[in-house]
């Protein structure tokens, strides 16, 4: 099956030389992740309109290059949700990270504390909340999903707090699952089945392979021995379809903020109305998501939705970012618009795929160094002063009324 987005200069003449962006850890992730887990991660629900549009709208967003400026002794540290960052870029949490490559949480937050940015650790992982905090040393974050079983959800919050993880992501934009038609088509399971084009598929990734054996982290380890009634795969299965909450309100945010007690980021907010009831529910945070363009297609880009949503909150919550994101001058570019920081899913997801542990900080590494060229090229040497000055002029979606 192709790859959803037009060949590039890299897809088609990449071949193995060194790796200088996030397009080539794609490339790489493409031919060593199998299929099904690779089209997981790159795709989107529908038409994919959404998911496209995450990426294509930074390109409508201009830099103004500025020269004789003093550049040196630059800066990239900051604060998320008030934690000291190396920059404002955080691993967003991405289900079945660790079926990207074997123990792929571990690993990328590994990297992620090395790098000093925080790593979120998904509902949906592979890894457990335990097995995390048993093989990393720095504090993580913990994304919840609010499912219908309520008691079980209190001891998701519950295991987080006793693994220290030092802030809670709340997801609010999965109260029902998009389609996203890839894996529909490719009969999405964790650990995959063992179907005829599943076993061809297999044998083309070795090294995917005998990475997965080496471990026991093969299915969704928060849930499975947690939930009640989820014992085994078959039942894991129907759990999850039945379990995300379309009931889900303010009142539930607000239960779960009691509960937990620490900091609080609100994700996938995407309409100033909804930003105004984030900014009144006394979360630190909220992420303008779009869930990666894999729920409402047709939606909003997260850069398009970023002003309007700045504009209505003012300062009285931390607004961050996701959604897009493939290089340090798209992270320049939503710091312009008024995001406080980014998250990153798809491009780290790239660099496990593509190297483990390893490649994750290669993504991060290229992001920063991006990054630094990009703020130092528009005349600023302190991430923190970045604003829409650097603009060459505010593109149009940013002028419109909200």
């Amino acid at each position: 099956m192709p790859s959803s987005r037009p060949p590039s200069w890299t897809s088609r003449f990449f071949t193995g030389g060194p790796v200088t962006c996030i397009e080539d850890l794609r490339v790489l992730a493409e031919r060593r992740v199998p299929r099904m887990f690779y089209d997981y991660a790159d795709s989107g629900s529908y038409t994919e309109g959404t998911y496209r549009a995450n990426e294509d709208d930074f390109s409508k967003i201009k830099l103004r290059q500025r020269v004789a400026v003093d550049m040196t002794n630059r800066s990239l540290a900051s604060t998320m949700a008030g934690q000291p960052v190396s920059m404002p870029v955080a691993l967003a949490p991405t289900g079945l990270t660790g079926m990207q490559h074997a123990d792929g949480e571990i690993l990328a937050a590994r990297a992620a504390a090395k790098a000093g940015v925080p790593f979120t650790l998904s509902t949906m992982s592979i890894c457990s909340i335990e097995d995390v905090a048993e093989n990393t040393d720095a504090p993580f974050w913990f994304q919840l999903y609010v499912m219908r079983d309520r008691d079980f959800i209190d001891r998701l919050i519950d295991r987080a707090k006793a693994a220290q993880c030092s802030a809670l992501v709340l997801t609010l934009d999965l109260q029902i699952l998009g389609q996203r038609h890839k894996d529909v088509k490719n009969g999405l399971s964790t650990p995959p089945r063992m179907t005829i084009p599943n076993i061809v598929n297999l044998a083309t990734k070795p090294r995917w392979c005998l990475s997965m054996l080496r471990t026991q982290r093969r299915t969704f380890r928060n849930i499975v021995g947690h939930a009640q009634g989820v014992g085994d795969l078959r039942s894991l299965s129907s759990w999850t379809a039945e379990q995300f909450d379309p009931r889900l309100n303010w009142d539930d945010v607000k239960r779960i903020r009691d509960r937990w007690g620490g900091k609080l980021i609100l994700k996938g907010i995407l309409d100033p109305e909804d930003a105004e009831l984030a900014a009144q529910s006394g979360a630190e945070a909220m992420i303008v998501s779009n869930h990666g363009g894999r729920q409402l297609d047709g939606a909003l880009s997260s850069i398009e939705a970023l002003p309007g949503i700045v504009e209505t909150v003012g300062d009285r919550i931390e607004v961050l970012m996701d959604g897009g994101i493939r290089s340090g001058q798209d992270v320049i570019k939503a710091l312009a618009l008024g995001a406080h920081g980014v998250f990153i899913g798809r491009a780290f997801l790239y660099g496990l795929g593509a190297g483990g542990e390893a490649g994750v900080t290669q993504c991060l590494d290229i992001i920063r160094k991006e990054l630094d060229v990009t703020m130092a090229m528009c005349g600023l040497r302190d991430v923190r002063q970045v604003d829409e000055r650097i603009l060459a002029g505010k593109p149009a979606f940013a002028n419109r009324p909200y």
